[in-house]
C-alpha cells in the first residue's frame, strides 16, 4: 500500500500543473501534455510491476525535477508567494523519490516483485532452451 501511495503521489505532482492550467482554460499544449501523463502513468506502472529500470528512471527524474523545482521556487519566491508554492512541490518530489529508496516497506515490496520478475524471466528461458 505505501508503494501505490508514492506512485499516486508521484504522479499527482507531475500532473498537477497540466490540469491546473485546464482547469484555467489553458489548452495551448493540450496534446503534449497528454502524452507526457501518459508516459508518466505507464513509467509508473513499470515500477509498480517490478521493472528495475522504471524504477531507477522514476527515481532519477524524482529527484532532478525536485531539485530543479525546488531551486526555481526559490528563486520565484522572492517575487510571490506562489514561489514558496513550488518549492513545497520540489521538497514533495524529493521526499516521494528518497521514500522510493529508503522506506523499508517499500523497498521489500519493490525487492519481492523484481525476485518474481527476475525468476520468472529465468524459467522462461529454460523453458525455451537458450543458455
Amino acid at each position: 500500500m505505501p508503494t501505490l501511495a508514492v506512485l499516486l503521489c508521484i504522479f499527482m505532482l507531475t500532473v498537477t500543473p497540466f490540469l491546473g492550467g485546464l482547469i484555467q482554460g489553458q489548452t495551448a499544449n493540450l496534446a503534449r501534455n497528454i502524452l507526457y501523463a501518459c508516459a508518466t502513468a505507464v513509467l509508473l506502472g513499470q515500477v509498480w510491476r517490478g521493472s528495475v529500470w522504471a524504477w531507477r528512471i522514476t527515481l532519477s527524474l524524482s529527484m532532478a525535477a525536485g531539485l530543479l523545482v525546488f531551486v526555481v521556487g526559490m528563486l520565484a519566491g522572492g517575487v510571490s508567494w506562489q514561489g514558496w508554492v513550488i518549492s513545497i512541490a520540489g521538497i514533495a518530489f524529493l521526499l516521494l523519490g528518497t521514500a522510493l529508496v529508503a522506506t523499508p516497506a517499500i523497498r521489500a515490496f519493490l525487492d519481492a516483485r523484481w525476485l518474481s520478475r527476475s525468476s520468472a524471466g529465468r524459467k522462461a528461458t529454460q523453458k525455451s532452451g537458450r543458455p
